[in-house]
């Protein structure tokens, strides 16, 4: 018989199995609780989210690049490229795979590329990021060299896209009309900015798989959207013409120690701008110009014309009948109106001249008392029909309206003033295109710089520019009669007069305007020369406009000879002959 064990020992033994038993269930029910949490995450993983999951997987396993579109092209009217864009590429990194090298491949892009390298390894250890721009339009040499230096170095995670670079061939020709882009390669001035949506196309797209460090997988799916190139632009400018009024331009306002020259020739039967010059210019390919170089001052800046502004006032006279060129004016030595007196450029008594005569002076008082045959609303709508106080239709953004109060606003004394160029501003294109109403029989052509699309090796022609009649053509004629008389030996600008040609031509010089007081400033001018060749039949007309030049100037001493010469040039370069024609036997005096 065994022994018996003792009584309180049976009751351990009998306890430690009921919790052995609670702990086994409590083991199963946290073991089932875990199993129920996986199972419930796998379902989510592989049900629910898997699209989710499965994109991001891609994307961690996958690099975007862009494609930068080209550029369309610029060319002058003869195809000849004036900004154009050449093979460049941007130098891009993968933060993730650079990070821990950054001062590494940093110094080497300063040595090869001139990067600046503490912005440079901010951009390798750019945080969160797979993607950072080093550096953009870089030419495709220079970028090969970097690049071979970082391989040779064992330095990964940098690579290079292709980012065309702008150029401009002829480097400061027709630098203000074309403008440049930016660092991103976007329009900032001219006709890049204008035209900028057109030009810039549409970028594409490339997506690669890649490896876990980062590098393209070869012969792995891709997709890729191709980039579509711009629309390139036809100019009307020749670039021959535009090279030599450029520097001639130049020449002048320098030896003038002017402040500032422009000077623009249009076909007169189209309005066509052949060259628009400026100086001081830019040069787009070198990046240290300032924004305000890059301003276009044939469209968007003002000045008061001066004198030029006598033959709108005679041909609205003509267009009346209230004038001829034989017309007689007895001219006082002075006149007070309003308070002010007003006279000649030049002491006189009183002398007798005719509208032809005026024009030939270039008197301010035989202009005032021919145009008081006009009242104010009469003499304004004349000035809105030849452009003034509105844009010209050139389509080019920042273009000026100018300056032209409402006629129910003038004063006996501004009525006087408007009349011979003061107290009315105006740009540059809007005067040439005005005086070549004129020259063209009195049709006022809107003025164009784009005569054609670029579009796939084809040009699409632009649109024609509307026009409309300011004035009759025997009106028109009349005024050409008189504007003959100021390049002959008796009249304000021989200078201007081009040998074997008629030249119809009127100087300009008005005070300049303080922009701060708003007062004029005595010995300070802005001095003008406008004309057409030939007179009898005219082809081309070229304005000529010097900003305070040193010792006042005058228009047909200063600006007539600029004139003279981009004129010869333009009328050589397309083969106009001589007419033969004889100047006009037109009386100045009586």
């Amino acid at each position: 018989m065994s022994p018996r064990r003792p009584r309180g020992e049976a009751a351990r033994l009998a306890h430690g199995r009921r919790t052995s038993a609670r702990r086994l269930r409590v083991c199963f029910v946290l073991i089932a609780v875990v199993l129920s949490l996986f199972a419930g995450r796998l379902f989510q993983l592989q049900g629910i989210d898997s699209g989710a999951y499965a994109a991001r997987a891609v994307a961690e396993g996958t690099s975007s690049v862009v494609l930068n579109a080209a550029r369309g092209e610029i060319t002058d009217r003869n195809g000849a490229p004036l900004a154009t864009s050449v093979d460049a590429v941007a130098i891009t990194a993968d933060p993730k795979m650079t990070a821990s090298s950054a001062t590494e491949i940093a110094e080497v892009l300063v040595q090869q590329l001139g990067l600046d390298y503490f912005r440079t390894v901010e951009r390798l250890r750019k945080p969160g990021s797979r993607f950072a721009y080093l550096a953009r339009k870089v030419p495709t040499y220079d970028a090969d060299e970097a690049m071979a230096a970082l391989e040779k170095a064992g330095l990964a995670g940098v690579f290079t896209e292709r980012d065309p670079l702008r150029a401009y061939p002829g480097d400061e020709v027709a630098a203000n009309v074309l403008g440049v882009v930016d660092a991103k390669g976007e329009g900032v001035a001219g006709l890049e900015r204008s035209f900028d949506s057109m030009l810039a196309g549409k970028d594409g797209r490339a997506t690669y798989e890649t490896s876990p460090s980062g590098e393209r997988i070869p012969l792995a799916d891709s997709t890729v959207t191709e980039p579509r190139a711009g629309v390139g632009l036809r100019t009307t400018i020749d670039r021959d013409l535009q090279w030599y009024a450029d520097r001639r331009l130049a020449q002048a306002v320098k030896e003038s120690k002017s402040d500032w020259g422009v000077a623009i020739t249009l076909d007169t039967k189209t309005s066509q701008v052949v060259q628009m010059s400026q100086a001081p210019t830019f040069n787009p390919n070198d990046r240290d110009f300032t924004i305000d170089s890059t301003k276009a001052l044939a469209w968007q800046s003002v000045y008061e014309p001066g004198s030029v502004q006598k033959v709108v006032t005679m041909a609205a006279l003509a267009d009346q009948g209230k004038i001829t060129p034989s017309t007689r004016i007895k001219i006082p030595s002075e006149m007070e109106i309003d308070d002010f007196t007003i006279g000649d450029y030049w002491d006189h008594g009183t002398i007798k001249l005719t509208a032809a005569g005026v024009i030939a002076k270039s008197s301010n008082l035989g202009t005032i008392l021919a145009a008081q045959q006009m009242d104010d609303d009469e003499m304004y709508g004349y000035l809105r029909r030849f452009g003034f106080g509105g844009r010209t239709g050139l389509g080019l953004n920042g273009e000026t309206k100018g300056l032209l109060a409402k006629p129910s606003t003038w004063s006996r004394a501004n009525h006087a003033t408007i009349a011979f160029g003061q107290g009315i501003s105006v740009s540059p294109i809007q005067m040439v295109t005005a005086v070549g109403a004129i020259a063209n029989g009195g049709t006022y052509v809107e003025p164009s710089l784009v005569n054609g699309y670029l579009r796939d090796g084809t040009v699409e022609p632009a649109g024609a520019p509307e026009q409309r009649r300011v004035v009759s053509k025997k009106a028109a004629s009349m005024v050409t009669q008189m504007m003959e008389t100021v390049t002959q030996e008796d009249g304000s600008a021989p200078q201007a007069a081009i040998p074997g040609y008629q030249v119809a031509g009127k100087t300009g010089t008005a005070w300049r305007v303080d922009p701060d007081t708003g007062r004029y400033v005595r010995g300070e001018n802005t001095v003008s020369f406008v004309g057409f060749a030939p007179a009898d039949k005219p082809r081309f007309v070229t304005y000529v406009v010097l900003d305070n030049p040193a010792g006042g100037g005058s228009g047909g001493g200063t600006a007539g000879p600029v004139f003279r010469d981009i004129m010869s040039t333009a009328l050589q370069t397309y083969g106009v002959a001589p007419t033969g024609a004889k100047a006009p036997d037109t009386p100045t005096e009586w």
